[in-house]
């Protein structure tokens, strides 16, 4: 059941990785970025600190998210459209935006809704957009 990385569609983890990778920087800096901000008790203008895990860490995670998409939409056998939506939505709610939630609930995030609301629709609208394109590519 699991003998499928022939499966997989590496062309297609490829492309939602750059996909998702965009995305999070357009998430993050661009369309809410001011609310991050406001999420994590920071003043709504402040940059991130540039450091190497700043640049590597979120496309190596996202390299991640597409590539354990990819892997179990193999082993489901997912290959239309409507059944990959339906998969991104029950990753993305199940898993990746309850996890958000379940990180953003302890006391060291000062707005733990506003967090878990922009996190959490970002690990959604990713995991749509992931499985998406790994049936479309």
């Amino acid at each position: 059941m699991f003998d499928v990385l022939g499966d997989v569609n590496w062309i297609g983890v490829l492309v939602a990785f750059l996909a998702l990778s965009a995305l999070g920087g357009l998430w993050f800096a661009v369309l809410f970025g001011k609310l991050y901000n406001a999420s994590l008790g920071r003043d709504a203008a402040a940059k991130p600190v540039a450091s190497p895990l700043f640049f590597a860490g979120p496309p190596l995670v996202a390299l991640v998210v597409s590539t354990t998409s990819a892997f179990l939409m193999a082993v489901l056998k997912i290959d239309s459209f409507p059944d990959a939506l339906l998969f991104g939505l029950v990753v993305g709610v199940g898993y990746l935006a309850a996890n958000t939630v379940m990180i953003a609930i302890n006391p060291n995030f000062p707005r733990p809704l506003l967090y878990a609301l922009i996190s959490g629709s970002y690990n959604l609208v990713g995991s749509l957009l992931t499985a998406g394109l790994l049936v479309a590519i």
